[in-house]
């Protein structure tokens, strides 16, 4: 097991940060959403699900 050294020593873990953009996008979707829940089309569309099956299909 590494640990990291104490003091100023930032690290980054990519995935971790892009989940938790994700995470922040939908909060604000569901924020500014007109109905009480989002719908499965607009959590896709908030999540960029098909711009994925695009990309893998490529």
């Amino acid at each position: 097991m590494h640990v990291a050294p104490v003091g100023g020593t930032a690290v980054q873990d990519h995935v971790a940060l892009a989940e938790i953009e994700l995470c922040g996008e939908l909060i604000i979707a569901a924020s500014t959403a007109r109905e009480d829940r989002l719908s499965l089309e607009s959590i896709d569309e908030v999540l960029r699900v098909a711009e994925e099956r695009d990309t893998e299909g490529e």
